[in-house]
């Protein structure tokens, strides 16, 4: 396969639909091979997601997770906190404040650990991921339509909601087994 992108890209595009959190193009691309076609893209700010840890200095220790109702999964799913940058936010500084506004937690240490595309298919939308260390509690300030309790799990426990399926959101799946892999253990 040949990797180089030099003249590719877009040729031109239009916004097609302005929201809240998204907008959607229709671009016209260049593909590595000289064709051009026509692609919708999702453009979205982008994102951070931080696994909060509770108890880091044990065997197993102990992350908080959230159990969130989702709309488009028809069903509440585990997550760790996680929320869209703010206009000159910095992903470190959207990690912390999705941390407090939703678990109430506010972290002495926060530590990236590594920036992810959603789904690269069909969005520009990175998720930048963070591990929150040195919790002190305080009180959580969500929004109107976030519903959702705060479930602290063992790090071993959580491993195995991913495995049996409980876990099925993508960036918390992922967040759990980078930091169980290469930070927490």
């Amino acid at each position: 396969m040949h990797d180089d992108t030099s003249n590719t890209g877009k040729v031109s595009g239009e916004r097609v639909y302005s929201g809240r959190i998204i907008s959607v193009d229709l671009d016209t691309v260049r593909f590595p091979d000289g064709s051009t076609g026509k692609l919708e893209m999702i453009r979205h700010p982008g994102a951070s997601a931080v696994v909060p840890v509770l108890r880091a200095d044990e065997d197993d220790p102990e992350v908080v997770l959230i159990r969130q109702y989702r709309y488009a999964a028809e069903q509440f799913l585990y997550e760790i906190p996680a929320g869209r940058l703010d206009p000159g936010e910095t992903p470190e500084q959207c990690a912390a404040r999705e941390l407090q506004e939703e678990t109430g937690y506010r972290a002495a240490r926060i530590e990236r650990l590594f920036t992810m595309y959603t789904t690269p298919g069909f969005t520009d939308e990175k998720i930048h991921l963070f591990l929150a260390t040195d919790l002190t509690a305080g009180d959580a300030a969500r929004e109107a339509d976030e519903f959702m309790e705060l479930v602290p799990t063992r790090l071993s426990a959580a491993l195995t909601m991913i495995e049996q399926g409980a876990i099925q959101d993508a960036k918390t799946a992922l967040a759990l087994f980078y930091a169980a892999t290469f930070r927490l253990r």
